[in-house]
């Protein structure tokens, strides 16, 4: 069939982008799915920093390929061999494929899946194939979703069925990374308990994602860091106890006292290694850091090694917030529907695919949380 996307020719591509135009919308053809695929009509898919990082080059990926991670949508066909999925259902993308054999899925541990990576990696979906054609051109997968088109061929292991006929697909599409990812590494990673002091570091939809979740989880410290004062007015809005302006000197020192010593988690949602560094001189003895952006490959940080030792330190990783996607992205549906994750909250607007690089402008000068291309 014949469908309509946003196709990157080339990387790293320079800012501004509504001059660059590095987002081609052109005619592509699209395979039917396999027999564990399935066709998927898009709803609506997010604007993320992992995108851009495909775009300024921070993540080199395969080219020509279609961006897209972060959606929502309507089943069309499924596979021969899928049971379990039927034209209608409503679907979240989930970024990261899944085989259910590898060790990390035996661990229940898919965020870690290797032949996924491995897929993500060489942009082809679990099967091995490319689904995308410009002409005689193969067009590769971004995360094996793809969702800056109106279609897509996914694997059954990149969607999760989802009861949200009431939700705006501009909404749900924001459970597949921004929720997943943020309130994921509070809830899963962190696994923050009530009455204990978080601190989010970077609050793009991500960051604010997990600040809602240090909300949900009863934390009654929550502090919030970032560059943009406007940010920390709805991080403030969103709950947070204390906000703090990245710029400022001797930030760490007057986070630690302001908090009796630092806090229990800090989580680093900025992908920028000064970030990281801030997150963790602001933990306090026997606390955790957690970090769940994703900075430039090059990107290194140095800790005071004694102090792991003998402050009992944690310092870990969180990849798409630790979730079991079939498990957790209707959990967080349902703590929106109830109040406690107030999602909606996260978008910035809405856009057409033809003002994509327009929108990608506005995500890399920070003026923007989420934004979403709507389909329907």
């Amino acid at each position: 069939m014949k469908i309509r996307a946003a196709v990157l020719k080339a990387s790293p591509a320079q800012a501004p982008f509504a001059e660059s135009r590095p987002l081609v919308i052109e005619e592509l053809d699209l395979d039917p799915p396999g027999p564990e695929e399935v066709l998927v009509r898009i709803g609506a898919a997010g604007l993320c920093h992992s995108d851009l990082s495909v775009i300024n080059g921070n993540r080199p990926r395969p080219v020509p390929m279609v961006l897209g991670h972060e959606a929502a949508g309507t089943v069309v066909q499924v596979g021969s061999a899928i049971r379990d999925l039927a034209p209608g259902d409503r679907v979240v993308m989930t970024f990261q494929p899944t085989c259910g054999a590898c060790l990390p899925c035996a661990e229940g541990r898919p965020a870690l899946c290797i032949p996924g990576a491995e897929a993500n990696g060489r942009g082809v979906l679990m099967s091995g194939d490319m689904r995308l054609h410009d002409g005689g051109t193969d067009v590769h997968h971004h995360c094996g979703v793809s969702a800056y088109a109106d279609h897509a061929v996914v694997s059954r292991h990149s969607v999760v069925r989802v009861d949200a006929e009431d939700i705006p697909f501009a909404e749900l599409a924001l459970f597949g990374c921004a929720v997943q990812t943020g309130v994921g590494a509070v809830l899963n990673t962190c696994r923050v308990q009530p009455g204990q002091s978080v601190a989010i570091v970077g609050l793009g939809g991500v960051g604010l994602a997990a600040l809602l979740g240090a909300v949900a989880a009863g934390a009654t410290e929550i502090v919030a860091v970032d560059l943009s004062d406007d940010k920390l007015a709805l991080a403030q809005e969103l709950g947070a106890t204390r906000i703090y302006n990245a710029a400022k000197d001797g930030l760490s020192d007057r986070i630690r006292a302001d908090t009796g010593g630092g806090v229990d988690h800090a989580v680093e949602l900025a992908g920028a290694a000064p970030a990281f560094e801030l997150a963790y001189r602001i933990t306090r003895r026997g606390g955790q850091t957690v970090t769940a952006g994703l900075p430039a490959p090059t990107a290194e940080f140095r800790l005071p090694a004694v102090n792991v030792v003998a402050d009992e330190r944690t310092v870990k990783g969180s990849y798409m917030g630790s979730c079991v996607p079939q498990r957790d992205i209707p959990r967080f549906i349902r703590m929106y529907r109830a109040g406690q994750l107030p999602v909606d909250r996260l978008l910035t607007r809405t856009l057409r695919l033809d003002e994509i690089n327009e929108g990608f402008d506005l995500l890399d000068r920070g003026e923007a949380i989420r934004q979403v291309v709507v389909f329907d």
